[in-house]
């Protein structure tokens, strides 16, 4: 065959690839399938445990035995996935109904992870075989595995909207699901419900489907929202831990705020929590908590703080709902896969599609029984008419030569190939007529059958089929029984499975916190060579002023509710509030300027710290290069916390930051200690996103090693340059901008 080559346009194809691709994201790994509420990654673990044979009522079987037959029978995309799906199945804190049963450490609401795969091992819950796999081989589609050497099914027939009772979270391409789980026994009481009169409307549906219900309970503060979210598919709920209060038993003893329950959204993150809250008590910003400590257990969540006699407790409550992740936001969007797209659903067209597909099930269901009926039917019809002429059958037989030649004469009454010296039975053998199928089973008959109580108990056996038949057709023709069915089922769902709520409802209002205005003291900022920064008062530094200006790098006079600016080698400058930086005494430690702010001293070099209200004048920055500028101290009056305060070469690095007024000399100090001195006014006033000017002229192998600012009145000065011996500035003549400089000894 001819090579034939296509020109297409690349635009176009990669615009369909993509879409292709986003789509398959969509229906076959992120978003849950409308009618059992599940992934297809989810489905196929609890198809292959079906399989396996890992029912409740059996024993348990290693994670990696059920994972490994997952992936290579259905699910080739990895065992870790596969594994997180199942851990998250049997995790009661993020399911409602765990549809798996885990044995050994399936991880902890605290965010501890699970135990490996071949550590641990798992089984179906009850609730998974009764009420999702139960006859699986009667009432849905079957497709090809991925290679096609299996079939799995295409949904699970799920007798209740698990979309509803266990929620769903998924990051598609585009798009995302995120839906609440829900009570099972207001579920049911809203099916049966809906069954009866499915013009409902939702707030008729909302009084037996109150709201979401939550595995780690909590509080929906923004009950009012609901209605909204049900007729929408979309919305926001506000979640609230519960928090108790204790009163000390002893009066030694001390009060206690007890979170009994986390919102949902704090499930792994409860240490997160406990670091929030020691954060404000650090701060200063809670003032009345002494002592945490978290006393959760398998029975439930217990995280005690331990209070100041006199506490405001109402006022603290509101400040840990503000200010921690106590309080938090749940995005709702009912996003669906229904007949193959995605679609956000209401709570309307949820219990559409449930209701849809419960009558689907129940047609399958049903048409298969039927069909398997109507065949034990025939057989019986033909085993009792076989029985009132076994004469002329055992006749028939013994003179056929094959089993073929007696089939099909059974079916015929053919007897050309058949001779039978009784012309009798002969003429009874001729008005033979049974089916292939109830030829095959005379044919197939043990001789037993021949004896009158077994007789009477096909007969008998042949009326309960027919019976059946009956009842079958009676379902598949009338809705009325459909419904009846389902009401039943759902009955028996809600007695066997149903517990009580535990996500409570109310509305309450924004919690708004009025901060009392921190008093303005001055203070001082101190910085060591280590990068360690703290504030300490004014009485602390007059009584230990030698020691601070020795032992600091920096020392600035400055108030509590100001901000300091380090500028560092990179040409950044970074902003820090000293809110933020805690007031010590002048032993302590203090906290390192990278905790504080975005500067890292990793691959950085602070040069210069100063109060972040600079006074007029300018900025001199020099670079390794020899480059200079001067830049106005107004453009680096900013509320962010890192600007870039220069622009440098590739490579260049700055090596002084230095305030003057512009009036002032510079002097620029190479590494190997050519000085070069001139008046300020030849450097230029440039904008802070610009590179220098050429300041000095480096030799090769040399560098600008530092620049200083120095007042015309300081000539006669002595000053330790680049930490070098004493100089005194007389010394250094003037020179011109760009020239080499003199070299001192």
């Amino acid at each position: 065959m001819a090579e034939q080559i296509l020109k297409v346009e690349y635009s176009d194809i990669m615009q369909k690839s993509y879409i292709d691709y986003s789509m398959s994201v969509i229906t076959d790994r992120a978003v849950p399938d409308i009618r059992d509420g599940l992934k297809p990654v989810q489905r196929r673990v609890l198809y292959d445990m079906n399989q396996l044979g890992v029912h409740h009522d059996s024993d348990t079987l290693k994670s990696a035995r059920i994972c490994g037959d997952t992936m290579g029978k259905y699910h080739p995309h990895g065992d870790a996935s596969i594994y997180e799906t199942m851990v998250v199945l049997a995790q009661d804190f993020k399911r409602n109904c765990p549809l798996v049963i885990g044995q050994g450490n399936f991880g902890s609401i605290e965010g501890d992870g699970a135990a490996a795969q071949r550590y641990t091992e798992a089984k179906l819950a009850k609730i998974t075989d009764e009420v999702f796999l139960k006859d699986l081989d009667k009432s849905v589609d079957f497709v090809p595995n991925y290679d096609e050497k299996l079939k799995e099914p295409v949904v699970l027939p799920a007798r209740i909207p698990n979309f509803l009772l266990n929620g769903s979270e998924g990051i598609a391409v585009g798009m995302a699901t995120s839906v609440p789980s829900h009570n099972l026994g207001e579920i049911c009481d809203l099916i049966a419900a809906y069954i009866k009169n499915p013009s409902l409307s939702v707030k008729q549906m909302m009084k037996y489907l109150k709201g979401p219900d939550f595995p780690t309970g909590g509080i929906i503060a923004n009950m009012s929202e609901l209605k909204s979210i049900y007729e929408t598919g979309t919305g926001k709920l506000k979640l609230r831990g519960k928090i108790e209060f204790e009163p000390a038993k002893k009066a030694s003893g001390k009060d206690k705020l007890v979170v009994t329950e986390i919102p949902y959204t704090m499930v792994g993150n409860i240490r997160g929590f406990m670091a929030e809250v020691q954060a404000l008590c650090e701060d200063k910003k809670i003032l009345d908590i002494t002592d945490m400590y978290n006393h959760s257990n398998e029975e439930g969540v217990r995280l005690v703080m331990e209070l100041k006699k006199g506490a405001n407790v109402e006022k603290l409550i509101n400040l840990l709902y503000k200010k921690t992740k106590l309080e938090n936001t749940f995005g709702v969007n009912m996003l669906a896969i229904v007949e193959g797209r995605p679609e956000t659903m209401t709570l309307k067209s949820i219990m559409a599609s449930y209701v849809k597909f419960q009558y689907e099930l129940i047609q399958r269901k049903y048409k298969n029984l039927l069909d398997t009926e109507e065949e034990r039917k025939e057989i019986q019809e033909g085993l009792i008419a076989a029985v009132d002429m076994i004469d002329a059958i055992i006749a028939m037989l013994r003179s056929s030569k094959t089993r073929a030649e007696a089939k099909a004469c059974l079916k015929t009454g053919d007897l050309k190939n058949i001779k039978m010296k009784d012309k009798t039975l002969a003429k009874v053998v001729k008005k033979f007529s049974f089916t292939d199928r109830q030829a095959e089973a005379i044919l197939s008959m043990p001789l037993y059958k021949l004896i009158g109580l077994e007789l009477d108990a096909l007969i008998e056996d042949n009326k309960e089929t027919l019976a059946k038949i009956k009842e079958y057709k009676s379902i598949l023709k009338s809705k009325d029984k459909a419904d009846e069915l389902i009401l039943a089922d759902v009955a028996k769902i809600k007695k066997e499975y149903a517990r009580p709520r535990r996500t409570q409802f109310e509305d309450a209002e924004e919690i708004v916190i009025e901060e009392e205005p921190v008093q303005e003291i001055e203070v001082y900022y101190l910085q060591d060579k280590f990068g360690y920064c703290k504030l300490i008062d004014t009485a602390t530094y007059e009584r230990n002023k030698e020691t601070v200006e020795t032992e600091f790098k920096y020392v600035i006079k400055t108030t509590n509710l100001d901000k300091i600016a380090l500028f560092t080698s990179k040409g950044m400058m970074y902003q820090i509030k000293l809110e933020q930086v805690p007031l010590c005494k002048i032993r302590d430690k203090g906290t390192p300027v990278d905790n504080l702010s975005k500067f890292s001293s990793s691959d950085d070099e602070v040069l210069y710290v100063t109060s972040a209200k600079l006074p007029k004048g300018y900025i001199l920055f020099a670079s390794k290069e020899g480059l200079v500028k001067l830049v106005e101290t107004i453009e680096y009056e900013t509320n962010q916390k890192a600007v870039a305060a220069t622009k440098l070469n590739d490579g260049d690095s700055l090596v002084s930051v230095v305030f003057c007024t512009g009036k002032e000399d510079i002097i620029l100090q190479t590494k190997d200690n050519y000085f070069l001195r001139y008046d300020m006014s030849e450097v230029s006033v440039l904008k802070k996103n610009t590179k220098g000017i050429k300041g000095i002229n480096i030799g090769d192998d040399d560098s600008l090693k530092a620049a200083y600012a120095f007042p015309k009145k300081d000539n006669g000065a002595t000053a330790q340059l680049g930490g070098e011996k004493f100089i005194r500035l007389s010394e250094i003549p003037y020179g011109t901008r760009a020239t080499k400089g003199k070299k001192q000894k």
